[in-house]
C-alpha cells in the first residue's frame, strides 16, 4: 500500500463519524482496550493532559501544545477533525506524522485489527498513540472526539483532566439536557488527577464537584482564579490582553494568534492548566509563555478559527458548529464594521436545525451549501428550513460554488463569512 491507499482505507473501509454520523458510534472502550493491548499499551508510556468540552477544546489543546513546546518539551498533539489533511490529526511539535508511518502502521495491523473492526477514530488514535511512543515524547496533549467518558482517549495516563465548557451538541449520543452532557465529559475525571473546569456554569457545577470528589480529585475553576483585560489593538493578526491572577494583573500585554473574542474564555483555562502543570514539575517561564501563546498557529498548525482569508473584502471562516459557537461567531461579526454580510453556510444532517438557524442574522445574504460528505445536509432542504425563519438566499450545489458567488456578489467593504459547518471550512481552506 502507498499513502493514497493507505488513506482509502482509513476513509472508506472504516466507519467515521464525521462523514457517516451514528453508523460509526461505538457505545463502549472495548475496541479501544483491544487496540491498547494488541499494541503493548503505549498509551501508558507518556503523560497526557486529557481535554474535552463542546466548544474550544480544540484551542486549548493547541495552546497548551505550543506554550509547552516553547518551554523546550517533545510535545505530542492529538486532535480531531482535520480540514485538509489526515495527518493534522497526529502532531510532534507541531510536524505532522509523516506519510510513512501512516503507511508502516496501518499495514503492520491490518490483519491484527481485522477481528476488532475499529472505527476510523479507534484506528487513529491506537496510530497517534503507538507513534508517540516510538517518538519518546515528554508530554502528549489529547483531545476527546466527541464525549468523553466512551471516547476513546479516556485510557490515556492523564496527569490533568481539563473540561471546557458544556454546551448543546451531539445530544442523539450524548443526552439532551446540559446535566446530562455534562455527566458524559465528567467522564474523564479520573482518580486523584486534577481537574480544570475552563467556564463555570452554574446549573451543572455540582456534576463537576461531585465527580472531582468521588474520584478524590482536586478541582478548579479557571475563570475563577484569572480574567483578561483586553487591549485596544489595531493588528488584526493578534488580540492583546492584561492577565489578572485573583484580581490582581499577573502578566501585562499577553498576545494570541488566535482571534476569536470567544478565545478569552480558552486562553484564560490554558493558564489555569499551566499553573498546574507547574506544579506537577513542568518548567515553564514567562518568556516561554509568552511566545507559547502569541505563535500557536505558527508552532501548532492550527487553523479553521477565525480563520481570516482576505482582508478585501474582509473574508473569515470558523469550524464553530453548534449553537454556542455560531452565536459567538455572529456577535462577533456584529462588532466588525462592514456593508452587506455574505454568509457561505451548510451543516450536517444530524444537528438540531432550528436553533441554529435562529441565532442567525436576518439582514445577510446567504449561500447555502452541502460538504461533500454523506452526513451533510441537502442544501435545498436547508434553503427550505432557512426561508421559514426568513433567512434569504440561494442554494448551491458545491462549497466552491456557494464560495464562488459569495465573492463576485461582494463589494470591498462587505464581509464573507464561511462556516456552519467543519466540512464547509475544509473545502474552503
Amino acid at each position: 500500500m502507498n499513502y493514497q491507499q493507505t488513506l482509502d482505507f482509513l476513509f472508506s473501509q472504516l466507519p467515521m463519524f464525521q462523514r457517516l454520523g451514528g453508523a460509526a458510534y461505538k457505545s463502549n472502550l472495548n475496541n479501544t482496550l483491544a487496540i491498547c493491548k494488541l499494541l503493548g499499551n503505549p498509551e501508558q508510556k507518556f503523560p497526557s493532559v486529557h481535554i474535552a468540552g463542546t466548544n474550544g477544546k480544540g484551542s486549548v489543546s493547541h495552546l497548551l501544545a505550543s506554550v509547552l513546546q516553547e518551554a523546550g518539551y517533545k510535545v505530542g498533539l492529538y486532535t480531531s477533525p482535520h480540514l485538509t489533511d489526515f495527518r493534522e490529526r497526529i502532531r510532534i511539535n507541531g510536524h505532522k506524522i509523516p506519510q510513512e508511518k501512516v503507511v508502516e502502521f496501518v499495514q503492520s495491523n491490518k490483519s491484527l485489527f481485522e477481528n476488532i473492526q475499529p472505527s476510523f477514530f479507534e484506528y487513529t488514535f491506537g496510530m497517534a498513540i503507538n507513534y508517540f511512543a516510538e517518538e519518546n515524547i515528554d508530554i502528549a496533549v489529547m483531545e476527546t472526539g466527541m464525549g468523553g467518558r466512551l471516547d476513546s482517549t479516556n485510557v490515556v495516563r492523564s496527569i490533568l483532566s481539563i473540561i471546557t465548557n458544556i454546551g448543546f451538541d451531539h445530544t442523539q449520543y450524548l443526552g439532551d439536557t446540559l446535566e446530562k452532557i455534562a455527566i458524559e465529559k465528567a467522564g474523564i475525571i479520573k482518580p486523584h488527577v486534577l481537574v480544570v473546569i475552563g467556564e463555570t456554569q452554574e446549573e451543572i457545577m455540582s456534576i463537576f464537584l461531585e465527580a472531582a470528589n468521588e474520584n478524590q480529585s482536586e478541582i478548579y475553576f479557571a475563570d475563577k482564579t484569572y480574567s483578561l483585560k483586553p487591549i485596544h489593538n489595531d493588528n488584526i493578526l493578534f488580540n492583546k490582553f492584561d492577565v489578572f491572577k485573583n484580581g490582581e494583573v499577573c502578566i501585562a500585554d499577553l498576545q494570541s494568534d488566535l482571534k476569536g473574542k470567544y478565545q478569552s474564555k480558552n486562553i484564560i483555562t490554558a493558564l489555569k492548566a499551566i499553573d498546574i502543570l507547574q506544579e506537577q514539575d513542568f518548567l515553564i517561564s514567562l518568556e516561554q509563555l509568552k511566545p507559547g501563546f502569541k505563535n500557536t498557529r505558527e508552532n501548532t498548525g492550527f487553523a479553521g478559527r477565525w480563520h481570516i482569508l482576505n482582508k478585501n473584502p474582509f473574508t473569515i471562516c470558523d469550524t464553530g458548529h453548534n449553537v454556542d459557537g455560531i452565536k459567538g461567531n455572529i456577535e462577533q461579526i456584529a462588532e466588525i464594521t462592514h456593508e452587506r454580510l455574505h454568509i457561505v453556510f451548510g451543516l450536517v444532517n444530524d444537528k438540531n436545525i432550528e436553533p441554529i438557524l435562529n441565532v442567525l442574522p436576518q439582514k445577510a445574504i446567504y449561500y447555502f451549501c452541502k460538504a461533500n460528505i454523506p452526513r451533510g445536509l441537502d442544501q435545498y432542504q436547508l434553503l427550505e428550513i432557512a426561508k421559514t425563519k426568513k433567512l434569504n438566499g440561494k442554494a448551491f450545489d458545491s462549497v466552491s460554488e456557494a464560495f464562488n458567488a459569495a465573492k463576485q456578489q461582494a463589494n470591498s467593504d462587505d464581509l464573507i463569512f464561511i462556516g456552519g459547518s467543519t466540512f464547509v471550512v475544509a473545502e474552503v481552506l
